[in-house]
């Protein structure tokens, strides 16, 4: 739970100041001039916390904060007139590992870009407020993508507008009261969310709450070309897209082109940092320094042809004639352990890593010269970033079937769902075919944006300063943000 209320936003209705009378408003100006004391509790109104700083007494002091930790409850001093740290409340769901990637990327991106000027949290806010079936979908998107067939009916079936409007309302009207505690007590200055299922209930919220105009509310859209229609919500402040395609898509869907901006996928600021050459990361990798290699992903989860494409590189990358290997492979098992033994377990003629779940990605992709992988966007943005042609070996019907065709026709990439015919092209590239390898890595290069999640965070920062901080706006309309429980 956030911690912080700022004097800014404490607001009394009408009547209680008349209550108050004149000289007990003037009183509360006075003392409170330099500063104010609040107090943060789960069940605590500001109502409540203005009454209480009526009767103590603070020495008044330059610093612009002072913070004292007591019983899971915070006191700040807040220093009249000061610039404030501003609430960024990004909404993600850990249905597939895009979401929270992006939304982390976006947090890292703030900090990198204007440091403490912005207090940003990352929230499930379905799963830490509401019931089922909002707070199992993480559970419920894996069973279902495991039975892929289930998740295209699910995904299919959803997409009419009347549909899914019907089933956000019937939500709504059993939880909104949930998320609406769960959004105030961030207090958020911009709202971020990264996920198709939070654009509609956060936006009744607000809407609710009078905060449309005063609370910057922005989409970041994490499917790179095929998307579902509850992307796609008319009220946003903005609406960032990863590409041109999914830009026409939000031009369909009702959003005005002044709503849109087409930067990329946000991807984790390290990878857009200099890094090290490619001979100084298989050094430290303890790589082969000479074989070229290959990087076999499976997703966090390790899904997909891993074993069988694993075992037909180590066939075909092994020359039988020369009696040595002409490639190294990399493999990516993510949470599946079951997967890394097995894959250790086997005797292999050619070098082979077998890896757990990495979290420095950028390092592997710099150290290989091609990747396999499914068609999940964000492994395909940040392989485009390392220059590495791409072979898409799976796709996740739904959100991921555009993602084939972006790669495939942009010649960044093939597709293959044959192991064997994966391996092929691979050995043909480290062998006969270098001159092809070379071209499909320029045309990946193309269609990078590296610098993707800072645009958006410049963006979303413009937005922040044209909106205006919270603090201008009279106490009697800022009295929404009252929300005791």
């Amino acid at each position: 739970m956030p911690e912080t209320w700022f004097f800014r936003r404490l607001a009394l209705p009408a009547l209680e100041i008349q209550q108050f009378g004149v000289f007990s408003v003037k009183f509360l100006a006075g003392k409170l001039t330099s500063m104010v004391m609040s107090v943060v509790s789960p069940r605590r109104s500001i109502r409540d916390t203005v009454f209480q700083s009526l009767g103590v007494s603070y020495n008044h002091q330059k610093s612009c904060s002072y913070e004292h930790h007591e019983d899971d409850e915070q006191v700040e001093l807040v220093q009249i007139g000061a610039e404030r740290t501003k609430n960024v409340l990004i909404l993600m769901s850990d249905t597939g590992g895009g979401h929270r990637a992006s939304a982390e990327a976006i947090r890292d991106a703030f900090r990198l870009e204007f440091g403490d000027e912005y207090r940003v949290f990352v929230k499930d806010v379905w799963k830490e407020y509401t019931g089922w079936p909002l707070n199992d979908m993480e559970r419920s998107y894996k069973f279902m993508v495991k039975h892929v067939q289930l998740w295209k009916i699910a995904f299919h079936s959803t997409s009419p507008r009347w549909i899914h409007c019907l089933y956000l309302a019937a939500i709504a009207a059993y939880y909104a009261k949930e998320v609406e505690a769960g959004l105030m007590e961030y207090k958020p200055d911009i709202i971020i969310s990264v996920h198709p299922l939070m654009q509609h209930i956060p936006l009744w919220v607000l809407k609710r709450q009078g905060l449309q105009k005063k609370v910057v509310f922005v989409t970041v859209i994490t499917d790179l070309n095929t998307c579902h229609p509850t992307w796609f919500h008319t009220s946003v402040t903005r609406c960032y897209c990863p590409s041109e395609e999914v830009a026409k898509r939000a031009l369909i869907d009702g959003l005005d082109s002044s709503q849109i901006r087409v930067f990329g996928l946000p991807i984790r600021p390290s990878f857009c940092r200099a890094i090290l050459s490619k001979d100084e990361l298989r050094e430290e990798l303890e790589m082969d320094p000479k074989l070229p290699a290959v990087l076999l992903m499976g997703g966090g989860e390790g899904m997909g042809p891993v074993k069988k494409t694993a075992r037909a590189l180590g066939e075909v990358l092994f020359d039988e004639k020369l009696g040595r290997p002409i490639g190294q492979v990399v493999v990516i098992c993510g949470r599946n352990k079951i997967l890394a033994s097995t894959l250790e377990s086997i005797q292999w003629k050619v070098p082979m890593k077998i890896r757990g779940f990495e979290t420095q990605m950028e390092k592997w992709m710099g150290a290989c010269d091609c990747i396999i992988t499914k068609a999940g966007p964000g492994t395909i943005a940040e392989a485009l970033i390392r220059g590495l042609p791409i072979i898409l070996n799976d796709f996740i019907p739904g959100q991921e079937v555009g993602n084939v065709p972006y790669v495939v026709d942009n010649g960044a990439g093939v597709f293959s769902r044959s192991p064997k015919e994966t391996a092929s092209h691979v050995a043909k590239w480290f062998s006969t075919k270098t001159e092809d390898l070379k071209k499909l890595s320029e045309n990946a290069l193309k269609l990078a944006q590296p610098n993707a999640v800072f645009n958006i965070v410049s963006d979303i920062h413009e937005l922040a300063l044209q909106r205006g901080p919270l603090a201008s706006i009279p106490y009697s309309v800022t009295s929404s943000f009252s929300y005791p429980i």
